[in-house]
C-alpha cells in the first residue's frame, strides 16, 4: 500500500509505504462497537442522582381518607405520580458504568477504524507542520492550503470534530496555534484512541514515517 505525502502548502512531497497490518484491516463492526460503547461508558461521570419516594422529605401522612371522597386511593404525596414526589427508576450515583476493555481489543479497533478511514480517503499524510509564530491565523492558513488536496476540500468547515491532527512529537507552537480553531483537535499519535478516530471526519497525520512506527507498536 502506497500513499501520497503532502507538505503544509498542500503540494505533493513524496510517498510512503503503509503496512497492511495498520491501514489494510477488514472492517469488524462488532469489535468497533464493543470498544466504542465501552469507552463512552467509561467517560461517564456517574454523578447523576435522583431521589426515590423513600428518600424525598415528607409524605408520611396519608393525604386524605381512603374512601368517601370519590378520588383515587393514595397513601403518600411522595408517590412518583404526585408533583414533588420521588422519581421512579431514575439514575443513582451509586451505579457503576465502568466497563473493562482489553488492550488488544482496543488496539485492534483503533487500527480497524484507521483502515476504514484510509479506505474512504479521509486520512491525509503531511510531512511536517512548522509554524514560526504562535498565531491562529497561520494555523488556519495551513488548513486552507491542505484543503486544496483532492477529497479534502472541507477541512476548513467550522464544524466540531471536523478534523483531528495527530503529531508524533509534542510542539507547543503547533498546539497553541491550533487550539482556538473549534473545528480541529490536536493530539499525539501515541495517545490516539478509537473514539477520536470515530468522531473525526478527517484525520491528518504529521510525519507519517514516525507515526506509522508508533502505530505498529500498538500491535505488540
Amino acid at each position: 500500500m502506497e500513499a501520497k505525502i503532502y507538505n503544509q502548502k498542500g503540494k505533493e512531497a513524496g510517498t510512503i509505504a503503509l503496512p497492511e497490518a495498520v491501514f489494510g484491516l477488514k472492517w469488524n463492526a462488532d469489535l468497533v462497537h464493543q470498544v466504542i460503547t465501552g469507552m463512552q461508558s467509561n467517560k461517564r461521570a456517574g454523578t447523576a442522582d435522583t431521589k426515590g419516594r423513600a428518600e424525598v422529605n415528607g409524605g408520611g401522612r396519608k393525604p386524605y381518607q381512603q374512601k368517601g371522597t370519590g378520588r383515587a386511593r393514595h397513601g403518600s404525596t411522595r408517590s412518583p405520580i404526585w408533583k414533588g414526589g420521588g422519581v421512579a427508576h431514575g439514575p443513582t450515583s451509586d451505579k457503576n458504568y465502568k466497563k473493562k476493555i482489553n488492550s488488544k481489543m482496543k488496539a485492534k479497533a483503533l487500527l480497524t477504524l484507521l483502515s476504514a478511514k484510509y479506505k474512504d480517503g479521509k486520512i491525509l499524510f503531511v510531512d511536517s507542520i512548522s509554524l514560526e509564530n504562535t498565531k491562529t491565523k497561520d494555523a488556519h492558513g495551513v488548513l486552507k492550503n491542505l484543503s486544496a488536496v483532492p477529497t479534502f476540500g472541507h477541512l476548513t468547515y467550522k464544524k466540531k470534530n471536523n478534523v483531528s491532527l495527530f503529531t508524533p512529537e509534542k510542539s507547543d507552537t503547533t498546539r497553541l496555534s491550533f487550539r482556538n480553531l473549534e473545528n480541529i483537535s490536536l493530539e499525539m499519535v501515541s495517545q490516539m484512541n478509537p473514539l477520536d478516530i470515530a468522531n473525526a471526519r478527517y484525520i491528518i497525520i504529521e510525519n507519517p514515517t514516525a507515526a506509522v512506527e508508533i502505530l505498529s507498536k500498538k500491535l505488540g
